[in-house]
Order: C-alpha cells, then structure tokens, then sequence
C-alpha cells in the first residue's frame, strides 16, 4: 500500500506543536516527566517520494500511538497536578514546590551527557532504559504512609523522587526524539505524530477527569493521603505497560557509536552572536516564566479552592484553543517568519499573569479571558519558538546549538522558580492592599508579568536569517496587520505617432 506525503495544514500543524518545548501550565503534566509526548522529531521542509509501509513498520506506529495514549495515563496519575496535591499533602512551603516543580528543566543540564549516551548505546535501548526508569521511579511514593520517615524526611523523598523522574525523562526523550526520526518516514511524520497528538490529547483529557474525579471524591471523604499512594500504584503498573508497548516497536539503526563529548563544540553558540542574542531572550524569557508557572495550580487548589475536576476541563480547554488555531498561526509563520509571531506572543503572554490578580474561590469568570489567551498565544509561541531556533542554528553543529538553548532555558526557569518560591515564603500568606485582599502568590504573577514584558522586548534583536524581522512595535504591527492600501488609479498615457495619431 502507497502512502502519499501529509498535505493537510491541520494535522501538519498540530504535529509542530507537538515538537515544541514543553509549556508548564496549571494542571498540565510535569514537563520532561512525559518523555515520549514532549516533543517529536522535526518535520522536513521536503518530503521525499512516497514510501511503501512495511508490515514491522505499521505494529511499531501503531504500539507507539496506544503507547503514547498509556502514557498520558501515567501523567494523570504523576503529573504536576497530583505533584501538587502531594506537595500540600506533605505541607511543602512554596519554595519547595517551586524546587520540585521546576526539576525538569533544571534538569535540562544533562543534555549534552543524553546525547552522548543515545550516540554511543543506542537510541532505543537509552530510550526504553530511561524512560522505564522515570516512569517506575514512583514506586517509593506507593509506601509512604508505611515508611519510617517523619515529615520532612517524606517531603525530602517527594523532591528527591521528582528530581530522578525530571533527569531520567531528559534522557529518554533525547534518545527517543533520534529513535522516531529514524523509525517514522519523512513523508508519514506529519500524519502520523498530528495523528498521535489528537489521540493522546483525549486519551490525556479523560484520564485527567478520572484522576480529578477520584482525588475530589476521596478529599471530601478526608482520605486523600490514602488515595494519593494508589495513584502512585497505579502509574508505575501503567509505567510497565508502556515500556512494554514501547519494546514492541522496530529499531531501524540499532547499536551506537563511541563519541567523545567534545566541549570545544559545546561553546560555538557561544560565540555565535546571532546565537548570543536567542540564548539572551531565551534566559529572560524563561525567568520571567519560570518565576510564577509552578504556583498556578498550587494557587488554584489552595487559595481558588478548585477541585481536581475543574481543573483539569481548565486545562483542557487551553489545550483545545492551542490545537485549535495552531493552523492559522503556522501559516502565519510561513507569510512572516518566525520572530515577529514570537516577538507579538511574548508581549501578549506578558499580560496573562495579570488576569490571575482577579479571580478569587467565589468568582472564577474572569478565568475564562486566560483560558482564551493562554490557548491562543501560547499556541503561536510554542510553534515559533520551536522553529526560530532552527533558523537560528547553522546546519553544521545545530545539536549543540539546539542543547545550548534548552539548557539555558532549563536553567534560568529552575532558579527563577527557587527565587520566586523563597520569596513568596518571604511575604505574609494573605494582605490587603487598598479594599482587595491578595495572597503571597499574586505578588508572584505580578512580577512574572514585568520580567516577561522586559523579555518579550529582548525579541526584537533575534536576527532571523531569510525573514521578515519586527524591530519595533510599529514594524510588527505593519507586519502582521498591514493596513490596506487602495489600489493605485491606472494613468492614461497618449502615446503619439509620427503621423500625429494617438
């Protein structure tokens, strides 16, 4: 059977956006934890002539589409949401949720080993060892209330656990990131990973509205401490089953080859000022990111008073209106290029923490402006940031550019989130200011959204090559909302020959 290339915009679009760097919102999964859903190789810009499927070629695309579905399972049962609602079980003080929350990208400091250790024992045998382990890892959190551990030694155990689970995902998802490049065909990627996207987003919302349904329930009872170690139960018994599914799929290049960790590479993008300046806005972008997202859900739960259902429809919806207009900002990136649809994302997303000053237990509406905003900006920010670094990369050493960039980012949003939670320990729980009272956490998002307005600018100086760049608000407006000009009038011109006609 004949497969012709993935024509579909959609579905070519949605695959793109699944490539992007994981996006920490409240109640999504832990970023980094979900190795095999946190990205997906990239889409070519040409596909070649259409391959023919082979027979070991289909099972394997089909045990990594219901393998991905699992594994959403595990991340309702893992994720940052029950991370949280271990966390206030375990009374852990801001700055250890934001500590514990931002393990994953502090744990971004590891890809240069990942890639050494993909490159010299395998992709798939890095992938299904690493991942196995970051998923089986929560196995300690299933005997907590039988362990000899007072409370802080259980709150040291809960960190300690996200810790191994954030570097293990690092490394299986760089080693599965090479894995599927090589096993799904150029022309089958956009169709396959857009196709795999949309089933483990339904796969993911209903286990979400499970494990929320489950957790209200047995909090109503008082029996959450009890029902938390059977969610850790049961997303090690998932754990097992995706690995199994994920030993079914094909190896195309097995076996690795021995590198050496060259550090001199390491430091080109360093020297590369085109580089400098997206590792610049990549640092302060990610600060000012990084120094509020980890407390969304706890505020939600704590101050918001929401339950686990609500918030995962929450987060549901932001996924929703992300893969929703995830087509119009692709073709938009196509028309502009990629830093104008970065540089207007960021000053729109620099707003977003402002709309949380508002909402309180009793009236949650005003939440619906971010769902709307979040979904739609964040959707366009995800795509372009994923490709603008692309551009940015040369094709020669483009690796190393890619793993300065997430290492950076990883870094700045890990001790940004640190700073952010020592300082909200700093601040009194609750305070008035004029007749509205706040919490320590709204100081947080007011903060956020300063550094995230002083980054967004930062974006005006990316040079992206064989683009159309934004240097001013005035040039990205032009750019992204020309103004309509009216056609010019035909002039009429007598054209006189020699004999004195026209």
């Amino acid at each position: 059977m004949s497969i012709a290339a993935p024509r579909r915009p959609f579905l070519r679009s949605v695959a793109s956006l699944a490539n992007a760097i994981p996006l920490f919102r409240p109640g999504s999964s832990l970023p980094g934890a979900n190795a095999p859903l946190s990205s997906a190789p990239p889409l070519d810009a040409a596909s070649p002539a259409p391959t023919r499927t082979k027979p070991w070629l289909r099972l394997s695309l089909k045990a990594s589409v219901t393998e991905g579905m699992f594994a959403e399972v595990f991340t309702a049962c893992a994720g940052a949401t029950v991370l949280t609602a271990w966390a206030i079980a375990l009374k852990l003080g801001p700055f250890l949720v934001g500590v514990m929350t931002s393990m994953s990208f502090f744990a971004q400091f590891v890809q240069f080993p990942a890639a050494w250790l993909t490159s010299t024992f395998g992709h798939r045998r890095v992938a299904l060892t690493a991942v196995c382990m970051s998923r089986l890892v929560m196995l300690p959190l299933c005997l907590v209330p039988w362990l000899p551990l007072g409370l802080p030694g259980q709150q040291r155990l809960l960190v300690g656990i996200a810790a191994a689970s954030a570097v293990l995902g690092v490394v299986g998802n760089n080693a599965w990131v090479a894995w599927m490049g090589e096993l799904v065909p150029r022309p089958l990627r956009g169709r396959f990973f857009g196709r795999r996207t949309a089933m483990c987003t339904i796969a993911g919302t209903l286990a979400a509205l499970a494990a929320g349904f489950f957790l209200d329930q047995t909090r109503q009872l008082g029996a959450v401490s009890a029902a938390l170690p059977v969610l850790a139960a049961l997303a090690c018994m998932v754990g097992i089953v995706t690995t199994s599914l994920m030993a079914r799929q094909h190896d195309p290049a097995p076996g690795g080859s021995k590198i050496q960790l060259d550090f001199q590479a390491a430091q080109v993008p360093l020297r590369d000022p085109h580089a400098r300046r997206m590792l610049l806005y990549q640092v302060a972008w990610n600060a000012g990111v990084g120094f509020s997202a980890p407390y969304f859900s706890l505020h939600m739960l704590q101050n918001l008073k929401m339950t686990f259902v609500v918030m995962a429809l929450y987060s549901a919806a932001v996924a929703a209106v992300r893969v929703l207009l995830a087509p119009v900002w692709g073709r938009l990136i196509d028309r502009v290029g990629a830093q104008p649809v970065v540089l207007a994302c960021s000053l729109g997303i620099a707003l977003i923490p402002l709309i949380w000053l508002f909402p309180t237990a009793d009236m949650l509406w005003p939440l619906m402006f971010d769902v709307l905003m979040a979904g739609a900006l964040w959707s366009g920010h995800g795509l372009a940031v994923f490709a603008l670094p692309l551009a940015v990369a040369p094709r020669q050493g483009r690796p190393f550019y890619l793993a300065a960039f997430s290492t950076a980012g990883g870094l700045a949003y890990a001790a940004a989130s640190a700073l952010g939670g020592g300082l909200a320990s700093l601040l009194p729980t609750h305070f008035t200011l004029g007749s509205h009272a706040y919490v320590n956490l709204q100081v947080l998002f007011a903060l956020s959204a300063v550094v995230r307005l002083g980054a967004a600018f930062l974006a005006t100086r990316i040079i992206e090559p064989d683009a159309r760049p934004a240097r001013s608000l005035g040039a990205l407006v032009e750019l992204l909302w020309p103004r309509s000009r009216p056609e010019p009038e035909p002039v009429l011109v007598e054209i006189h020959t020699s004999s004195g006609k026209s």
